[in-house]
């Protein structure tokens, strides 16, 4: 029987921090903020790690900047704690503007990356996790993370697209304890992303609630969402969390709205 006890947190945005056998895996965690103040409220919290200078290892989706910031990486991991990320981008120069900061910022650390592909398997501490497709809405290569620990597993998605890797990904890997799935359908008009897409690049409320019932998510917490609204830069969808809610709800699927740095127990 399991008696540990497990500890889960959203840290801001798509931030997560998981805490198992007194030790914590973190996932796209990041401090600075300073390259979205064109898009960010102010109000927003982004909490720091828990054990600074401890975490066992993190995870990165992709490299944008509200994901990947090697300089919070850099004090919230021990000492050669493995950071796994997605391959870096390439093409001309409006092909590596969104992941341009992080790179860079890799350059100036000594950190213990490793570039993953689709279904790798890999040790850190306690945890066992799996890299999974997902599809980004800009062309940069993503992960969805599985971690599991304990009797349990969870999902991370990032700020994946809808796509059709659900099905593999639960045939392999579900059912799931819980998904942190994205939530805020953004439609953007960056200017070296042009003609803009009228399109949404992160899925909508209904999109993130079908894609929990394929992948027999008992539990739903949404990231992703609220940090980021400036139009006509980015416009985040209106009542995303209400219409999660809802879709939610006639699926029999829990959802858990979190406050950043809310601490919760999965049993």
């Amino acid at each position: 029987m399991e008696n540990t006890v497990i500890r889960l947190r959203r840290l801001g945005w798509a931030g997560v921090e998981i805490e198992y056998d007194n030790q914590t895996l973190l996932i796209d965690y990041i401090q600075d903020t300073s390259p979205l103040v064109p898009l960010r409220s102010a109000d927003e919290p982004f909490p720091q790690s828990s054990q600074p200078g401890a975490a066992v290892g993190l995870l990165l989706t992709h490299l944008h900047a509200d994901h990947a910031d090697p300089g919070a990486l850099s004090l919230a991991l021990r000492k050669g704690a493995p950071i796994f990320r997605p391959a870096a981008a390439t093409g001309v120069e409006a092909d590596l503007e969104l992941t341009r900061h992080a790179e860079t910022q890799f350059a100036d650390y000594e950190l213990a990356t490793e570039i993953v592909g689709d279904w790798e398997e890999h040790s850190i501490g306690p945890f066992r996790v799996f890299s999974a497709p997902a599809v980004d809405g800009f062309g940069d290569r993503q992960i969805s993370w599985v971690v599991e620990f304990g009797n349990h597993r969870i999902i991370h998605a990032g700020d994946t697209m809808f796509h059709g890797y659900w099905w593999r990904i639960a045939n392999k890997f579900g059912p799931f304890d819980l998904a942190f799935l994205p939530i805020n359908g953004a439609v953007v008009e960056f200017p070296f992303l042009q003609p803009p897409s009228p399109l949404e690049a992160v899925m909508r409320p209904e999109e993130a609630a079908v894609a929990a019932q394929i992948l027999k998510a008992k539990s739903v917490v949404p990231i992703h969402y609220q940090s980021l609204h400036r139009p006509p830069i980015y416009i985040e969808t209106p009542n995303a969390t209400e219409r999660l809610s809802n879709k939610l709800s006639g699926m029999g699927i829990r959802v858990m709205l979190l406050e950043p740095g809310e601490w919760f127990e999965l049993n």
